[in-house]
């Protein structure tokens, strides 16, 4: 450690300067970059060793590059929490009431006690104190289980954050080799290759660089992106996007260290006493990152739960709009809410009504301490009519279903982030995908090519080729492409070479190999540093170039592109033999139609190559295509520079359809959810992919759109877009080509905002570029390439594709609509017992003057709903079937018909049996109608049948479409009949041995089989119902 010269504090200080002063303070403090490289022991062109004692000792010495997590709140925080609920809140204070009560009752035989009401009469008022102790309990066995549930929820969310972090890797160098390693693992010291769309992991100082832009917006607020350079402002910080270009870092400061990092502490989000620089300090932060440290390039992740939503402006990161089943979801719970409350308090006045007339009017005797007793026990019902009414378990069932989803859906490649993206996309009505790498299988090689005025349909060999037009193209392909782009040859014979990189740049790589030539070589000559100037690829510019200086002294530009886009900005032409050839208008459109529009056709990405040659005056000039100059050119005027062009060669590269895909897209049609591509691609290379894919057919009367085509629709005569053009296009849009990010956010919003259809349309986008940031924010669900994707467009995303494939968004649909099936199971469910739990406690207080149902017996009934049920129901499998039905839309009621219908007809078949046997139970079975005593076997019965009709109910809310085989896949969920074999017998166990506690009476073989057979009647019933024509019921 003593051999690092440079202290963390000196680096910290030196990357708070910016631009010329930094430049200033690196070369006077140490020397300049390469002298700061060798104070750290590293080397700016081999990186470090790759030693772990040396790594450790930087870790030591400089910190790790994670911040530590805020901690994970406690069980006790947890269980805290679940008592601020009011109504458990009101149970507790109502049960610590009547224990008081029926301590300080006088004794059996006072006084007061032949005023005593008729429920404590009969040697039963000693027992006063056991339903407030029961209560209690209740209470705490509901806040132990909400407790857990929490606890269990947190703990899956922070393996869900590790699993992101671990997704995130980072370029660096290494013994002079390319490594990805994880963002955690970088040092100070470390040389990191950026390029466009990378998310900064750490702090550094730019050692070499080509054509860098940043956007650091997210560490000063400004929008507008910096251009950076070794020469300009060579300060990179983490958390940054690269917009543009590419280069090599030296990490200066990581973690907490790092100038996010010092914000973040300052905001207490790094639970950190500051730097660490010590051993001991460095063995701490180990044992935090054990624990689950954060690395750096995921700290916007840390400061909230990774089920943040994107677009969510606030503190908890909720999103602006709540997901579609979140929206649906709190407008039920809040009608739900009301009703329960309205006949809670109905049930309280009624009880307490009833009481004062029978005490003042008709007994006419004074008010009693057992009088008091009366009307705690009055509210205490009233509470829990309300607590039955009201669906908390709600929050749990989504949780549930959610958290079991996310962890099967890493199996089927779909990474999730926001947790609500999962149910969303079951409700998904289009999709719209990128073509390469997601429909395609990003393996592309070269198949024709148009050299020297030949279009060959196979590769020629070099010698075929006239030497200087196939010199140009192996030099323009080799320096004219990323240096970290490149074909690994095979491992074992038989095997495919790998491509690394880019695959548009690996396939005319791979042309240059099967010519006969080695890339490798050309740039071994010319090293990535001694490249003059480069204009990297974005989506604006839909090329790439590259400067490199000529012997002469002059220099050469190469540019490669859509060929389209390259052509136009050509003036000549190598035609046979390498001679050149004026280009005018006319030859562009001929070529156009001669050879580009015959490859795209066949599904074929076409490329153009160019160049161009710029002399100083004085030198001989060779030919008419070398621009004569006087000064060195103005790099920054890239019009000029990229303009004037000699065309060398078109290429035809392909990339075939996914095998998988088109079977994967007529699922989604078949589910009613419309596919769209959107591709930057030549309009006939997208038809013709769109066409195999099975996105259109050749008799559909479908659009297929260039983006400029699009624009033109979609705006007025001011430039402006208005939603209703946008709305004449969208629904028969099915292709958009050489569009631009902005086309396919244009495009999102339009269909969203869109009101022509009456459910609303939810959509789905597919990106893997930066700049697709915005329509993957703007979507409902955004899919980001995991191979592919961008870092900037991995964080804008809610689900990462691990395996880039189109299959994986129609399993993410299953999917969703399995969590959106699941919640409507549970509610069918839950909303029955609801329903027959608050009349009968309604009707009881009426009738009776008692709820039938005790206070303690319903709070077991709503710990069976909440969260037993919510585990058994929303733990289904997704089956092919659910790609059958049509999506339910934005705006379709959550409940449905057929769900109405069985929820009204379980209510009536179970409220018949328990009024059957309130009013008649005891003539047809022959026992004490048990009123005026605390327990019997007549309410033992009516509670007994009806939780026996609940565990039978449970499988009919299996199935809400209508199916009438409701045991089909029961077993193949172990966790579902586990929990109704399991409930089964706790209600056993209850009602044999729970006297005290929850106010039964043993049962009889025989009671015990009618509760079973009331109970097996609602299977019976439900296929009555079943029967019943759906579309009778009233919407």
């Amino acid at each position: 450690m003593a051999s690092f010269t440079v202290t963390v504090q000196q680096l910290r200080e030196l990357m708070e300067t910016r631009g010329a002063e930094a430049i200033q303070r690196i070369r006077d403090d140490y020397g300049g970059t390469q002298e700061l490289c060798k104070k750290l022991h590293t080397s700016p062109t081999d990186g470090l060793s790759g030693d772990e004692r040396d790594l450790e000792s930087r870790r030591s010495f400089y910190g790790a590059n994670s911040i530590p997590p805020k901690p994970p709140k406690t069980f006790l925080q947890l269980v805290w929490e679940a008592l601020q609920d009011m109504t458990l809140i009101i149970l507790q204070v109502a049960a610590f009431v009547s224990l008081v009560l029926a301590f300080i009752e006088p004794e059996h035989g006072g006084s007061e006690d032949e005023h005593a009401p008729p429920e404590v009469e009969g040697g039963d008022s000693e027992a006063g104190w056991i339903e407030g102790v029961a209560i209690l309990v209740s209470v705490v066995i509901v806040v132990l289980v909400t407790a857990f549930n929490d606890y269990t929820k947190e703990r899956q969310f922070r393996g869900l954050q590790n699993r992101i972090e671990q997704e995130h890797t980072f370029a660096v160098i290494r013994k002079g080799q390319m490594h990805q390693i994880g963002v955690a693992e970088i040092v100070v010291g470390d040389i990191c290759q950026v390029k466009y769309g990378d998310l900064l992991p750490a702090d550094g100082i730019i050692i070499q660089s080509n054509d860098l832009k940043i956007d650091e917006s997210t560490l000063t607020g400004e929008s507008d992106h910096v251009k950076k350079g070794e020469n300009q402002d060579p300060m990179l910080f983490s958390g940054t996007h690269v917009m543009e270009g590419s280069g090599k870092v030296l990490v200066t400061a990581v973690g907490v260290n790092s100038q996010a990092g010092i914000i973040l502490t300052l905001l207490g989000a790094a639970h950190t006493e500051g730097a660490r620089e010590s051993t001991e300090d460095k063995k701490k932060k180990k044992d935090e990152e054990a624990d689950g440290g954060i690395p750096m390039q995921d700290r916007s992740d840390a400061a909230t739960s990774p089920t943040k939503d994107k677009g969510g402006d606030d503190e908890s990161g909720h999103r602006k709009e709540k997901s579609v089943l979140q929206a649906k979801l709190t407008k039920l719970a809040i009608q739900i809410g009301y009703v329960g409350s309205a006949i809670a308090v109905l049930t309280v006045l009624i009880l307490v009504v009833r009481h004062l007339i029978q005490v003042f009017a008709v007994d006419g005797r004074p008010w009693a301490t057992t009088d008091t007793q009366h009307m705690v026990n009055c509210f205490i019902i009233g509470v829990t009519v309300l607590v039955v009414a009201v669906p908390e378990g709600l929050p749990l069932a989504v949780t549930l279903s959610l958290a079991y989803s996310v962890k099967k859906m890493m199996k089927d490649n779909n990474l999730v982030r926001h947790l609500d993206a999962c149910e969303t996309m079951g409700n998904a009505t289009a999709i719209c995908s990128d073509k390469t790498g997601t429909l395609t299988t990003n393996r592309m090689t070269c198949v024709q090519s148009y050299v020297a005025g030949v279009h060959y349909k196979s590769t020629p060999k070099y010698s075929d080729l006239p030497q200087a037009a196939a010199d140009k193209i192996v030099n323009g392909i080799s320096v004219n492409s990323a240096y970290t782009t490149r074909i690994i040859p095979p491992e074992q014979p038989g095997e495919q070479p790998k491509q690394v990189g880019n695959k548009t740049e690996c396939a005319l790589l791979g042309y240059v190999m099967d010519i006969g030539k080695d890339y490798q070589r050309v740039r071994d000559e010319i090293p990535e540093e001694q490249l003059y100037k480069v204009y990297t690829f974005n989506s604006v510019r839909k090329s790439m170039s590259t400067v490199i200086k000529l012997p002469n002294g002059g220099f050469r530009v190469y540019t490669k592109g859509a060929s389209e886009i390259v052509l136009k900005k050509c003036t000549s032409i190598l035609g046979p033999n390498a001679k050149l050839l004026r280009f005018q208008p006319e030859d562009q459109d001929r070529l156009v139609h001669d050879v580009i529009e015959p490859m795209a056709s066949n599904g074929l990405r076409t490329i153009g190559l160019g160049f161009k040659d710029y002399i100083f005056e004085g030198v001989e000039k060779v030919d008419n295509s070398q621009t004569v100059i006087t000064e060195e050119p103005n790099w920054d005027d890239e019009d000029s520079i990229i303009s004037g062009l000699t065309a060398i060669a078109i290429f035809g590269i392909e990339d075939p359809v996914r095998p998988e895909v088109p079977e994967a897209i007529r699922k989604c049609q078949r589910a009613g959810i419309t596919v769209r591509m959107v591709t930057g691609d030549n309009v006939n290379t997208a038809r013709s992919i769109a066409l195999k894919c099975g996105i259109i057919k050749p008799t559909d009367d479908y659009l297929v759109l260039e983006g400029k085509e699009f624009n033109r629709r979609i705006r007025d005569a001011n430039g402006d877009i208005q939603q209703h053009l946008i709305d004449k296009v969208w629904p028969r849009l099915r292709v958009l080509a050489r569009s631009s990010p902005t086309d396919k956010y244009n495009l999102v919003k339009g269909i969203i905002d869109s009101k022509v259809s009456d459910n609303r349309e939810v959509v789905a986008v597919t990106g893997d570029g930066t700049n697709d940031g915005p329509a993957l924010k703007k979507a409902d669900v955004g899919f980001a390439m995991g191979i592919a994707g961008t870092d900037v467009a991995k964080e804008a995303s809610d689900i990462i594709l691990t395996d880039d494939n189109f299959t994986s968004i129609v399993k993410a649909v299953m999917w969703g609509r399995n969590v959106y099936d699941s919640i409507a199971k549970f509610l069918q469910f839950q909303l029955t017992v609801n329903t027959v739990a608050v009349i009968v406690a309604f009707t009881g207080a009426c009738a009776i003057q008692d709820s039938p149902l005790k206070a303690v017996q319903m709070l077991w009934v709503n710990l069976i709903m909440d969260t037993l049920a919510s585990l058994a129901l929303a733990t289904e499998l997704p089956t092919p079937s659910l790609l059958i039905r049509k999506p339910y839309g934005r705006t379709k009621p959550l409940i449905s018909r057929t769900m109405m219908k069985n929820i009204l007809g379980h209510a009536v078949y179970q409220l018949f049996v328990i009024f059957t046997l309130l009013f008649f139970g005891p003539n047809i079975f022959g026992y004490d109608s048990g009123m005026g005593v605390r327990v019997s076997e007549h309410f033992t019965m009516i509670f007994n049948t009806f939780v026996m009709m609940t565990l039978f109910n449970e499988i009919n809310a299996r199935k809400i479409h209508g199916e009438r085989n409701i045991f089909e896949g029961l077993f193949t969920n172990p966790i579902f009949y586990s929990i109704l074999v399991i409930t089964a017998v706790a209600q056993v166990v209850i009602v044999q041995y729970g006297s005290v506690f929850f106010q039964t009476k043993e049962l009889s073989i025989d009671q015990w089989l009618w509760c079973v057979f009331f109970g097996c009647g609602t299977l019976v019933w439900g296929q009555f119902i079943t029967s019943i024509p759906t579309k009778r019921i009233p919407k």
